[in-house]
């Protein structure tokens, strides 16, 4: 018997897999339990327009992130950071200062942990943040630090 997978099953396959199983396997297990469906004309159809939707609203999420991603490096976050006579900052920019910042200034709220920053930021200058969008998508967002006395 032919059985459109509803949930991944360990030992048969992952969801909207089609499988042959015995008759008796998939009558007291797979169909009671909500496991699959039998593998009829209507419900093979009914499997590919699930996933061509699928397939449609993925790509649209993926459009809206690269639109995102072009938006975001057009945009800047000033910033400031402390520092001593010598120069010497006092603390450091993390990604939550970032994420405060590009909300306050841009209105653009951005998970900090989407931000790939590999040490705090310590000085002064202007810094390409990669920032996680999507899986396959990852933004620059430009800062610039800028130094006052303490």
């Amino acid at each position: 018997m032919q059985v459109i997978l509803l949930e991944d099953v360990k030992t048969l396959g992952k969801k909207g897999q089609i499988v042959n199983v015995n008759d008796g396997y998939a009558r007291n297990y797979i169909l009671p339990k909500k496991l699959g469906m039998e593998a009829t004309n209507k419900n093979i159809n009914d499997l590919k327009l699930q996933k061509a939707n699928e397939e449609k609203i993925a790509q649209e999420i993926l459009d809206e992130a690269r639109a995102f991603a072009a938006d975001l490096a057009t945009k800047e976050v000033k910033l400031q950071i402390k520092a001593g006579e010598s120069g010497k900052a006092f603390g450091s920019i993390s990604t939550k200062e970032i994420a405060k910042a590009a909300a306050d200034q841009l209105g653009i709220e951005i998970d900090k942990k989407k931000m790939v920053l590999p040490d705090p930021i310590k000085t002064q200058g202007e810094f390409e943040i990669p920032v996680k969008v999507h899986p396959k998508v990852t933004a620059k967002l430009k800062v610039t630090v800028t130094v006052t006395g303490a």
